[in-house]
């Protein structure tokens, strides 16, 4: 027996229904980044996150860029972030962080993006309701190689330039611990 477009009884569509599961769980994960206090737990919910944001990505139709959300930012970096959390830090984080003494501040920013995201969304011209937008993977390599190329190339320098500055910090930092203890 087919399942059918919609949900048995309404007229939403399931993957309408899948969104809001998925955007149910970016939201949720997301908070929990930044309200638990357990540093690898913390790593796990951004892990969540990001899966959810590639699934979101499926969902949009466009798979070339989940691919991108599930290899980059679960596979390297959240695996980077929680290895380098594992080895360096102890697992929980002080009662009191250095950046919950900003809360006000912090508050006052979310606010104003959550207004010009408002903004934004609310002055753009959406297409009708029941219309899908869908996007292949050679659409995006088209765009991303020959239309943006010359942004795509500033990016992949600038992460060149920050990985080789993160290196050296990190250099300097052990070469300094090594003259204290002398």
């Amino acid at each position: 027996m087919p399942i059918g477009n919609t949900v048995p009884l309404t007229a939403v569509r399931w993957d309408d229904v899948l969104f809001l599961v998925l955007a149910g769980m970016l939201l949720g994960s997301a908070l929990l980044v930044v309200t638990m206090r357990d540093i690898i737990r913390c790593g796990l919910a951004l892990i969540t996150s990001f899966a959810s944001l590639a699934g979101i990505y499926v969902l949009l139709g466009n798979p070339l860029v989940a691919a991108a959300q599930v290899l980059v930012y679960i596979g390297a970096i959240s695996v980077l972030v929680l290895f380098a959390i594992m080895l360096t830090q102890t697992k929980n984080a002080p009662t009191r962080l250095a950046f919950q003494t900003q809360a006000w501040a912090a508050a006052i920013v979310a606010v104003a993006i959550a207004v010009l995201i408002a903004v934004a969304v609310t002055s753009t011209a959406w297409p009708d309701a029941g219309q899908r937008i869908w996007t292949t993977t050679a659409d995006v390599a088209r765009m991303l190689f020959r239309d943006y190329v010359l942004p795509f190339e500033a990016v992949s320098v600038l992460l060149t330039a920050a990985v080789i500055g993160a290196v050296y910090l990190a250099r300097n930092d052990s070469g300094r611990a090594e003259e204290d203890e002398q």
